[in-house]
């Protein structure tokens, strides 16, 4: 092991006087030559649950019990952690002695957080497959709970998360781990960043709050390893979610701590974080936090659509938590008419009628007649509204008003509001309880900024003229209502055949992006193309099949059923129907459309290389759960919460060489190519507020020039030391030295 340089053994000084001092930790010394060092030392807990008044058999069979948790025994490290934290987080339930009842006991005193004993310790090494040094401990009542690693100013924080990944392979010391939830690494000059078991070097994470001290590295200290604050992150905003140990972000803890205290003043609102922030995990910690703070509460969760519901089904189910997913209106009032599940989920269009009734009092009226006679939503309920963009208006909010009067409501949204809405969501729900903005999450990278750009793909028809005349033609002898019939269900020809030529061009353009863009022409990244409906995406999948282009496949919300087309053959070719039938029939080769959208979906994710491009109409736009790509091509009308949806799929991070997110416009949806604007507040998004989706989109030429004026005028900055006449062997010398110059290195060649 190397010995620490001069200016981290500083660093590693301040930063141990800094806990000391300031934030008030015991230093339990350097333990680099001590024996025994583990993630439990058993002197420190013992006293802290001494002090707590638990008997001498209960510290003793704790202790014992914790230790035990500690070694991975075939486990991974994630498994270990979590049952670690499930028992540090909720308690070890012992007996006393044998025939006694359990008795719980808490390694942790989490409502008196002062109550805890805290301390460091540094280079603490640790016996594993390798000998292994962190620098700094945070042990809590003996625990070792957090562990950070230092670097000097000039070395990168990188290198300290990296080290600590390392340490927590299975040749290092991964044992080490199992009870650590804050992984830190830092420096005096990026301040620190944080993660906890497994989090992989991109999502690390740096704490942003005010604060009036100057320095980085000991304002994050301050932020993150406060006893009240440090111990309230590990209580309150951890999960483990299907299969990664997450801790909050900045904005998730502020923005449930901002919601936390609307429901202690019984206060509704609404959270507003952009797409792509971790809304759903925010749900999930505000759930848990009011479940287990407010008496007799019961939450329940409102979607309006299906995929909806199920994603926030799958959301708690993956972290651990149940939630009863109502299968009707009956069984949703049945359910708030009792006490039996504390956490729910429902559609709001199980609470009955629907959307476009406009007699608000005959629909409220009729509802209440049908209701129980007994019914009053039992519990202090809280209800989750998510899209509250979409739901907080009309009949059916007005009808979860009226049938739970007593319930706290609480809007969630990854979109702004339209400015015609949001006076009538801040009435209905309260004013805004957080807001996560996308240009604050682009500047925190937790999501990737966009690249826009519109492309003029001309429409062109030969002769609109011969199409009526071909039409007249083909349907010669019919009557007036038959032809009518078949003109409505065959579709007009003259937009079918207006629009071909026009979809070979955006098939063309496509096609070349892919043989020259970054991440599509080498397989890491791929790309969605939105069409305007579902036979447009059937002609689209047919082209690039015919283009030669056959890694794509189409995903709407079409099932193909021969019922559908039976009555299509009119002896003139193929309908419309026909025609897209026949497409999904041969794309699918024998298979179920669920089954074909599965294996796709997971292509597309997991091998985009295989899988490059899904030709989508609404569905895989929205959820959690839709997939990431690099480029959006946009050949549909639309403005608003879809759109702002739709582009938000490419807004991910995704590996290193994805900087960016591309949108690609063949519908000029900001009419920046008609009015010359790159201004896109107005346009497809003139219904919000401008502040709500400032710095959204960024016009990608614009960008790219500037990008490499900023790229020539750093070479200039580079190269102007160069002495004059600036000649090739100038340069040579400058970056080289005198042994790099092609006339010396000639001479000094061997013979």
């Amino acid at each position: 092991m190397a010995p620490i340089g001069d200016r981290e053994r500083s660093t590693q000084d301040n930063v141990i006087q800094f806990f000391e001092h300031k934030l008030e930790y015991d230093y339990l010394g350097d333990w680099k030559d001590r024996g025994g060092n583990s993630n439990i030392e058993p002197l420190l807990l013992r006293q802290f649950l001494a002090r707590q008044g638990y008997a001498e058999s209960l510290i003793v069979k704790t202790i014992n019990a914790l230790q035990a948790l500690t070694g991975l025994s075939g486990r991974s490290l994630y498994e270990a952690n979590k049952e670690f934290y499930g028992k540090l987080r909720y308690g070890v339930n012992l007996r006393k002695d044998i025939g006694e009842h359990k008795e719980m006991v808490y390694p942790i005193d989490w409502e008196n957080p002062l109550n805890n004993h805290f301390a460091i310790a540094e280079e603490v090494t640790m016996e594993g497959k390798r000998r292994k040094r962190p620098d700094i401990v945070i042990y809590i009542n003996g625990i070792a709970l957090g562990v950070l690693e230092l670097k000097r100013a000039k070395v990168s924080m990188s290198e300290g998360i990296r080290q600590n990944l390392l340490n927590q392979e299975e040749l290092a010391i991964s044992q080490f781990f199992v009870t650590q939830q804050l992984v830190m690494a830092g420096n005096e000059s990026q301040g620190i960043r944080y993660g906890t078991i497994e989090t992989k070097e991109k999502y690390f994470l740096e704490w942003k709050e005010d604060s009036t001290r100057p320095e980085l590295l000991f304002k994050h200290l301050a932020q993150l390893c406060n006893k009240e604050r440090l111990l309230e992150l590990i209580h309150d905003f951890v999960v483990f979610d299907r299969g990664v140990k997450k801790l909050a972000r900045h904005n998730q803890y502020f923005g449930v701590k901002a919601a936390q205290k609307r429901v202690r003043d019984r206060e509704g609102g609404i959270f507003w974080h952009t797409q792509g922030s971790g809304k759903s995990l925010s749900m999930v910690w505000l759930a848990k936090w009011i479940h287990e703070n407010e008496e007799d509460s019961r939450v329940l969760i409102i979607t309006d659509r299906t995929e909806l519901d199920d994603q926030i089904e799958k959301v708690f189910v993956g972290v651990d938590e149940k939630i009863y997913r109502t299968s009707s209106g009956s069984d949703l009032l049945q359910k708030l008419n009792t006490h039996n599940e504390w956490l729910m989920c429902s559609l709001v269009h199980k609470f009955g009628g629907t959307s476009d009734r406009v007699n608000y009092d005959e629909f409220i009226n009729e509802l209440q007649l049908n209701l129980p006679k007994d019914f009053e939503a039992k519990g202090n309920l809280f209800v989750f509204v998510d899209e509250c963009h979409r739901t907080q208006s009309g009949v059916l909010h007005k009808a979860m008003k009226a049938i739970l009067p007593n319930a706290m409501f609480i809007g969630f949204t990854g979109t702004p509001l339209l400015k015609t809405d949001k006076e009538m969501s801040l009435q209905v729900f309260g004013p805004y309880i957080h807001t996560y903005k996308f240009d604050e999450a682009v500047e925190d990278k937790v999501i990737l900024d966009l690249k826009y750009e519109a492309r003029d793909v001309e429409q062109y028809l030969s002769s609109p003229q011969k199409v009526d005349e071909w039409f007249e033609e083909r349907t010669r002898g019919l009557k007036e209502r038959a032809k009518n019939k078949l003109k409505a269900r065959w579709g007009t020809m003259q937009a079918v055949l207006s629009s071909r030529d026009r979809l070979q061009r955006i098939v063309a353009d496509i096609i070349m992006d892919f043989n020259r863009k970054t991440r599509l022409m080498d397989g890491t990244g791929n790309a969605l193309l939105v069409a305007g409906n579902i036979y447009q995406a059937c002609k689209y999948y047919e082209m690039f099949q015919s283009n030669g282009f056959t890694r794509c496949a189409i995903i709407t919300s079409y099932e193909p059923s021969i019922q559908e087309i039976k009555d299509e053959s009119t002896g003139e070719g193929k309908t419309e129907k026909r025609h897209q039938y026949d497409i999904y029939e041969k794309m699918l080769n024998g298979k179920s459309v669920d089954d074909f959208e599965r294996e796709v979906k997971k292509t597309f994710i997991n091998e985009p290389g295989q899988m490059q491009l899904l030709i989508v109409v609404d569905k895989l736009l929205t959820g959690f759960d839709a997939p990431s790509a690099t480029y959006l091509y946009i050949d549909k009308r639309m403005r608003d919460h879809g759109l702002f949806q739709a582009i938000c799929r490419v807004n991910r991070l995704d590996g290193e060489s994805k900087e960016y997110g591309y949108i690609i416009d063949y519908k000029d949806l900001f009419m920046s190519l008609e009015n010359a604007i790159s201004d896109y507040t107005a346009g497809a998004f003139e219904e919000y507020d401008k502040e709500d989706v400032h710095k959204l989109l960024e016009n990608r030429l614009q960008h790219g020039r500037q990008r490499l004026e900023d790229c020539l005028e750093n070479l200039r900055a580079l190269c102007e030391p160069v002495p004059v006449p600036k000649d090739r062997e100038d340069y040579y010398r400058f970056f080289c030295g005198e042994s790099s110059m092609p006339k010396t290195v000639k001479a000094s060649e061997p013979y």
